[in-house]
């Protein structure tokens, strides 16, 4: 135990073998002795009962015939880092759970050693992931700082496979040339065997994934559509509670957004005799939520001829509706006809609910840490928590 300053550490000091020959630092290969290093290097090593922990040791300089005179290679660290390896994968594992900065205090280190750790751990993994037999991504967006530019969100790829479901690319925007980025850094063997991606209806998206996917069927999911359909919804509803104030008639749509966006079948008690007395009022707000409730009949058919029949009668009822909004998700959804009944080849196997659920997580992470102020530190912590990387090896042999 040695005392520094206020605080005490523990010091290990650890020698060479005397009858082993140190290995050079380039290339691992063992090699002649050449002298030692007058000063000692210190390594973090993992705290014990909440006291760190120090190694000392004087590394040996060796004569390498490939590199020349170069320091011993040391198998409890990287390069020059200060942290032991063991260390660096003790603080990544526990920034798994807890926020970096909670995580540095309890550990007695900085936040710049979680977010190295991190970092490290990071870099090994994706250099070691295994991208092979990806039959399904999912492309989607998510908003992780203020204002609405095309800066402000993130482009999220994950594969949504049945058996495994992890993220596996991050873009700091949602345009085209983002999405682009991520076909080019991955492999023609690993694009060519994606069959299908799902994503929602952001314009940029579809012609990176016509041109690198042609083989994939590219599919429109049902929680996009219907998000569409109550953002419709809610638009009439303002609009028309606005002309009620204005006129000073009796404001049947007080306090009914949430009723409006709820799915009938799921009202229950008093909300559900509050939205009948709503639905017998001949307002524009009740004519799109009938809409609304009734393209859910959609995605029940299983056959697409029949699906194509109500299709068209839904269509045309929601442009003769002269609802803006719903004309306009009407219009919408005719010129993406094709990408929405792709749905039905698939047979509804392939859905985004799991690109939601990683998207629900990334807020999570993203909460948990009050917000990031660099997109590099959102990237690793996203990376680390949901990509599902393979870890560098725990246990190190010493000789």
């Amino acid at each position: 135990m040695i005392r520094d300053g206020p605080r005490s550490h523990i010091e290990v000091r650890i020698k060479p073998h005397r009858q082993r020959k140190g290995c050079c630092g380039q290339c691992r290969r063992p090699a002649p002795c050449y002298g030692h290093s007058p000063i000692a290097r210190f390594f973090e090593f993992v705290p014990l009962w909440a006291v760190p922990v120090r190694l000392r040791y004087k590394p040996r300089r060796v004569s390498c015939p490939e590199h020349g005179v170069a320091t011993e290679w040391m198998p409890w660290v990287c390069g020059k880092r200060q942290m032991a390896l063991a260390f660096m994968q003790f603080l990544a594992g526990w920034a798994r759970r807890l926020a970096w900065k909670q995580t540095a205090t309890i550990f007695g280190t900085s936040w710049q050693s979680v977010c190295r750790s991190v970092e490290y751990v990071i870099e090994w993994g994706l250099k070691h992931r295994d991208v092979t037999g990806i039959t399904a991504i999912g492309v989607d967006e998510l908003h992780w700082d203020k204002g609405k530019g095309a800066q402000r969100f993130l482009t999220l790829v994950d594969q949504i496979d049945a058996g495994r479901r992890r993220l596996l690319w991050i873009g700091r925007t949602r345009t085209q040339r983002c999405l682009v980025a991520f076909f080019r850094s991955m492999k023609p063997e690993t694009l060519s065997s994606i069959r299908f991606v799902c994503s929602d209806m952001w314009r940029p998206f579809f012609k990176a994934i016509a041109r690198y996917l042609p083989q994939a069927f590219h599919i429109l999911d049902p929680f996009h559509i219907t998000a569409q359909l109550n953002k419709a919804v809610d638009e009439t509803r303002r609009a028309e509670a606005a002309a009620m104030r204005r006129a000073g008639t009796r404001p049947w749509l007080a306090k009914t957004r949430w009723l409006l966006l709820s799915r009938w079948k799921r009202t229950r008690g008093r909300r559900r005799e509050t939205l009948q007395q709503l639905l017998r009022r001949n307002l524009a707000t009740v004519r799109a939520y009938i809409l609304k409730e009734n393209f859910v009949q959609f995605w029940r058919y299983r056959h697409p001829t029949w699906a194509k029949y109500f299709f068209d009668h839904w269509t045309s009822q929601a442009l003769r509706s002269r609802i803006a909004p719903m004309c306009r998700i009407a219009r919408t959804l005719r010129e993406h006809e094709a990408l929405l009944f792709n749905w039905f080849k698939t047979r509804g196997q392939i859905t985004n609910a799991a690109v939601e659920g990683l998207n629900s997580k990334c807020r999570v992470i993203t909460r948990r840490s009050y917000g990031f102020r660099s997109f590099h530190a959102l990237e690793l912590a996203l990376d680390h928590s949901l990509g599902a990387l393979p870890e560098p090896p725990i246990t190190h042999r010493f000789w």
